[in-house]
């Protein structure tokens, strides 16, 4: 039996006494407690995400003069790289296979035209960084990708979390006031961005993994509170955000994943996939689900419309809603506001399609 992998809070999570779990071969704090509470803590207040298992990969010229990074990101993923010009300036993109399909998506953030770094997911790491070392020996671009395992990163997410980041990093605030979202700057080997992964403004910050169970214990001294995985994946269903494996996989592209707005069609650039995408045939569409019925909306379940089948992608029920919610893979032409049924457990139930995301910075949206 393979040991889990552990991220440098490992112990801290422990010591809180967190419920573990097997997350893509990472030993991951599901909750410390109550899920449900833990939700409302990030919408309501600040909560603190161990996200260390994620990697960093910074993409370097090996010439110091040369500038081959951002020609290797033009062709290396959708969305289009060109768009960065502002450093710090981060952007949300997927990597293509040539059929198409989604080998991940990722945050590509640009330093200077000599480092962009990119943070993929922790699942699909060892395969992305396959992926792109074979991309930039097959395209002779002689760059250094290094992944930093090195780094620890952590996510404060919520309406507190920028004052509970001024408090915990004293004279962080004349950079997080000035710091847009999807924006981030670097401090030696800290790096600061505005991202987050909750619907709700907040920060994702890494540190070296030595300084980790320092600075944890400064976040929560300043308030934060400890959030595991489980009120991440309701946070972010509800907030409309994909989740690689669920909504998107090799399997599945882009256009038929909600992703549309990531990939660049308009520009001469080529990229991996972009024939595959051109080619295709598009009959699905990514669409919000709210159960009308009582039940529970989960990943696999059968959506029945009057232009047939689809499927659910991801499902949770919602704290903030209160009622079930979900992402389904259904055909083209179904607008919001239609019912549909859902099979669940041998019963067709109700459920409303509805645009998403549900909820963003605390507000219900639909």
């Amino acid at each position: 039996m393979t040991e889990l992998k552990k991220t440098p809070l490992n112990a801290a999570h422990r010591e809180l006494g967190a419920k573990m779990v097997d997350f893509g071969g990472w030993d991951m704090p599901v909750n410390y407690g109550s899920q449900i509470e833990e939700h409302h803590t990030v919408r309501s207040g600040c909560g603190l995400f161990d996200v260390s298992h994620m990697l960093p990969v910074d993409i370097k010229s090996s010439d110091p003069k040369g500038e081959n990074a951002r020609a290797f990101l033009r062709r290396l993923v959708a969305n289009n790289i060109d768009k960065l010009q502002v450093s710090g300036k981060a952007l949300y993109s997927c990597m293509l296979n040539e059929a198409g399909g989604v080998i991940d998506d990722l945050i590509i953030y640009f330093m200077d035209e000599n480092w962009f770094r990119v943070v993929v997911n922790a699942g699909t790491a060892d395969k992305d960084l396959a992926w792109m070392q074979q991309c930039n020996a097959d395209w002779g671009m002689n760059l250094a990708l290094t992944p930093r395992r090195d780094l620890a990163m952590v996510a404060i997410q919520g309406p507190d979390a920028k004052r509970v980041l001024n408090e915990a990093l004293p004279g962080a605030d004349s950079l997080t006031e000035t710091l847009k979202p999807f924006s981030a700057a670097a401090l030696g080997e800290m790096f600061i961005a505005r991202t987050g992964y909750t619907g709700e403004d907040g920060f994702e910050v890494m540190v070296l993994a030595k300084s980790a169970p320092f600075f944890w214990k400064a976040l929560m001294e300043a308030g934060g509170k400890p959030i595991g995985l489980g009120a991440r994946d309701t946070l972010r269903l509800e907030a409309g955000m994909n989740l690689y494996g669920q909504d998107m996989d090799e399997t599945t592209n882009p256009l038929e994943s909600g992703l549309a707005w990531t990939v660049d069609l308009k520009s001469a650039r080529d990229f991996v996939g972009r024939k595959a995408l051109e080619a295709s045939e598009i009959t699905k569409q990514l669409a919000g689900l709210v159960l009308l019925d009582k039940g529970v909306l989960r990943s696999h379940q059968k959506v029945f419309t009057k232009h047939g089948e689809g499927e659910i992608t991801s499902g949770t029920f919602s704290p903030t809603l209160q009622q079930s919610i979900a992402l389904a893979r259904i055909p083209l032409g179904i607008a919001p506001g239609e019912e549909v049924e859902v099979e669940i457990r041998d019963k067709k139930l109700k459920a409303k399609v509805d645009n998403y995301p549900f909820v963003r910075n605390g507000k219900v949206l639909i």
